[in-house]
């Protein structure tokens, strides 16, 4: 029981770095994000985080052939979405600096993160964790289950506490907050396209 629940907090770690890169770079954009507000940004993760594993394994269970062929498809998703998201953030950054005077930045206020934003970005960051259906090919449905749960645990702490750290870092880089958070969703999409290469 031991070995189970502590190979599914590392797990559980592991998958959440890249959650909690992008919860950083929400915190960074909305300085000023309530508390209920950030625990849906990192309840939104958390859910993601322990959905994927699961459907991976029931695709181990049921199509594994079919699963092996997308599978190479998957850091290519999440490329894609991190960048159109990043890259969004970016635009809409600079063209409020343009448009404000010297030292009146809007963005200094903070950008509301939207709904289908945050699901798009909770999806990108996740879909990698399909392949952990292969780690856990072995549990049975109940275990499967026990360690989404501990994975989405775990990783609704880690991304409170990167909210937390960008509202923090946010309120001290005032107007390059939004440009610094989209610069690192575009790098974690990126990181993992080409950590897939290798």
């Amino acid at each position: 029981m031991f070995t189970f629940v502590f190979n599914s907090l590392l797990l559980g770690i592991g998958l959440a770095m890249d959650a909690f890169s992008v919860s950083l770079a929400n915190g960074l954009s909305d300085n000023r994000m309530k508390i209920r507000k950030m625990c849906l940004v990192a309840g939104v993760f958390a859910f993601f985080q322990a959905l994927m594993p699961l459907i991976g394994w029931v695709c181990v269970h049921s199509l594994s052939t079919q699963f092996t062929a997308i599978q190479k498809f998957i850091p290519l998703c999440a490329l894609v979405l991190l960048v159109f998201i990043g890259s969004k953030m970016l635009i809409d950054a600079i063209k409020e600096m343009r448009a404000a005077k010297a030292g009146e930045c809007e963005c200094c206020e903070g950008k509301p993160l939207t709904f289908a934003s945050l699901i798009i970005q909770g999806i990108a960051t996740s879909i990698d964790a399909l392949s952990v259906g292969f780690t856990i090919a072995e549990y049975d449905a109940i275990h499967a289950f026990f360690a989404a749960m501990i994975i989405a645990v775990v990783t609704f702490i880690i991304c409170m506490a990167g909210i937390e750290l960008g509202k923090r870092f946010g309120t001290k880089l005032s107007c390059k907050a939004s440009i610094l958070g989209g610069c690192i969703l575009i790098f974690i999409g990126i990181e993992i396209f080409v950590s897939s290469l290798f």
